[in-house]
């Protein structure tokens, strides 16, 4: 069965990409726990991210890294966190965001972010990612 993240690579639903590559994609998810909170997500479903093949989890572990630094970058937040659960949507993904605290970890206590705050976080990491020199990995919006 075809996950709601491959229908979002797909172009199926919208969805606002940071970064595209031919292994991995990049997009804010809608439940942020703070603006900027991104999830790299592989192209190939992959279940549960103990399956992925080594170089597979080290691209995506390389593409979250490179987008922390941007959130840093952008948010100049205390901490970038970094989160792999997987209870949510069966397709390996690492979650990525600017964190003020221990609190930001807690899934459960997220909600819809509207669209435009959303928009504005995009640009906001996508602007990062450019100026850190990554403009080709960068989708236009």
């Amino acid at each position: 069965m075809t996950t709601v993240f491959s229908r979002i690579i797909a172009g199926e639903i919208p969805g606002r990409f940071v970064w595209s590559d031919d292994r991995c994609a990049a997009f804010l998810t809608i439940e942020p726990l703070q603006p900027g909170h991104v999830l790299v997500v592989p192209r190939e479903e992959i279940s549960h991210w103990v399956d992925l093949p080594a170089d597979l989890a080290g691209h995506l572990f390389a593409v979250a890294q490179t987008i922390g630094k941007a959130q840093q970058q952008a948010y100049d937040p205390a901490r970038i966190g970094l989160l792999i659960q997987g209870y949510e949507v069966p397709h390996a993904h690492v979650h990525v965001w600017p964190s003020r605290s221990a609190a930001d970890f807690d899934l459960g206590a997220t909600s819809p972010a509207p669209a435009e705050e959303l928009d504005q976080a995009a640009e906001t990491v996508r602007d990062a990612l450019r100026a850190a020199g990554h403009g080709a990995q960068v989708p236009t919006s």
